[in-house]
């Protein structure tokens, strides 16, 4: 391997054959979302009756339940309530045989999608990538928190980052890889500081100071990012480059140069503050950058606004340079923040329990617009899988 300050990575290697799709195993694809969906979201519920206010408060929890739904599979693991979940009607009868199915759904764990990329669509490996580390797989799943394997055992942290072949794929110049998840990320209002979407690589930060940790510049090896809705039409994320800052922190309590994993991991779809700058970390000691992250994971955060965008489901990260070769380690969904309502909370207070099942159920069959979670107009199966889904006991 060839040694860097504060970071390692693996020579160089020649072209390799593209990959033209590549499956996460035991995966299952998403197709697009069918129009009436669509539709429902470029609409965005214009034409509900209901309060502004109360459009304003719910409308993107509402949307972020309702595609999530609409986007599921059931071959992936994901419990979806379709149109006709059952014999709906007024009667006793037909709440029985929801509520019997309901009451399991309420004793187990609800299962929803990933956060992070589920597929790789497209890959070209370009010229001149790292030799081995071509297996676009690797930018499935979780960002890495700890590194090395059992040889070489490390926690992730921005002066170590992951390195393995298992762990991040390397872009040589010309090369491409597209992403997708199965569900549509929002430009959620809720979103920690605006940021929707968090695109890790493996930057590191240089140490002046070993082995306690002061940063003394960030090593960064770019890479361009796009963003498509469709996975036709592409938007280019300007002035921010996939293999770049805030670098990866896997754990809050590990040192610097950690061998063993912490006991407390950090969120990888918390963003860092953006009212911190990355260059802002030159010269911090490690107990500051553990302020500045917050409990964050890092990564490169993208506010889809930003290019006029209201959601996608595509990533697609190009090296466009000709002396470096960015790596990718994942991509992720941000989470709402804490203080973010939940669509099933019908009370508002917190929690999504008995009372607001009984809210919906005394709404049952009529157009009550708290109730209806999903703005078709009635109140029913569908209305009650999304609060289901939300269920916090």
């Amino acid at each position: 391997l060839l040694r860097r300050e504060g970071g390692s990575k693996p020579p160089r290697t020649r072209r390799r054959n593209g990959l033209d799709s590549v499956r996460r195993p035991n995966l299952a694809s998403h197709e697009p979302l069918q129009d009436p969906f669509r539709a429902m979201w470029e609409g965005r519920l214009a034409n509900r009756s209901e309060p502004e206010d109360l459009l304003d408060r719910t409308a993107a929890r509402r949307d972020r339940a309702l595609f999530r739904l609409a986007g599921a599979n059931p071959a992936s693991g994901v419990s979806v309530m379709t149109s006709r979940p059952a014999t709906l009607t007024a009667t006793r009868r037909g709440l029985i045989q929801i509520l019997i199915p309901a009451l399991f759904l309420m004793a187990a764990p609800v299962l929803g999608d990933s956060p992070f990329a589920v597929e790789v669509v497209h890959f070209d490996p370009g010229v001149g990538g790292v030799p081995g580390y071509d297996h676009p797989e690797s930018a499935l799943g979780a960002p890495t928190r700890t590194t090395g394997g059992s040889l070489f055992p490390a926690a992730v942290t921005p002066f170590q980052p992951a390195w393995l072949a298992s762990e991040v794929v390397s872009l040589g110049v010309g090369g491409t890889i597209e992403l997708a998840f199965d569900h549509l990320v929002l430009d959620d209002p809720d979103n920690p500081f605006g940021v929707d979407l968090l695109i890790f690589g493996n930057a590191f930060c240089t140490d002046t100071n070993a082995p306690w940790g002061v940063v003394g510049g960030i090593y960064e090896e770019g890479g361009q990012i796009e963003v498509s809705l469709d996975g036709r039409n592409w938007v280019l994320i300007p002035d921010l480059a996939a293999d770049g800052a805030f670098p990866t922190l896997g754990w809050q309590d590990a040192d610097p140069y950690a061998e063993a994993p912490g006991r407390i991991p950090t969120d990888f779809t918390k963003p860092v503050d953006p009212i911190h700058h990355p260059n802002g970390l030159i010269g911090l000691d490690f107990d500051s950058i553990l302020e500045t992250y917050d409990g964050a994971g890092g990564g490169v955060g993208i506010d889809l606004a930003s290019v006029g965008l209201a959601a996608i489901r595509y990533v697609r990260i190009t090296n466009t340079g000709v002396d470096s070769t960015p790596e990718v380690d994942a991509i992720a969904d941000v989470a709402p923040g804490d203080n973010a309502r939940l669509p099933g909370d019908l009370n508002a207070d917190g929690l999504v329990n008995g009372i607001d099942l009984g809210l919906l159920l005394a709404a049952w069959g009529t157009d009550d617009a708290t109730a209806d979670l999903n703005g078709d107009l009635i109140v029913n199966g569908p209305d009650l899988g999304l609060l289901l889904a939300d269920w916090t006991g």
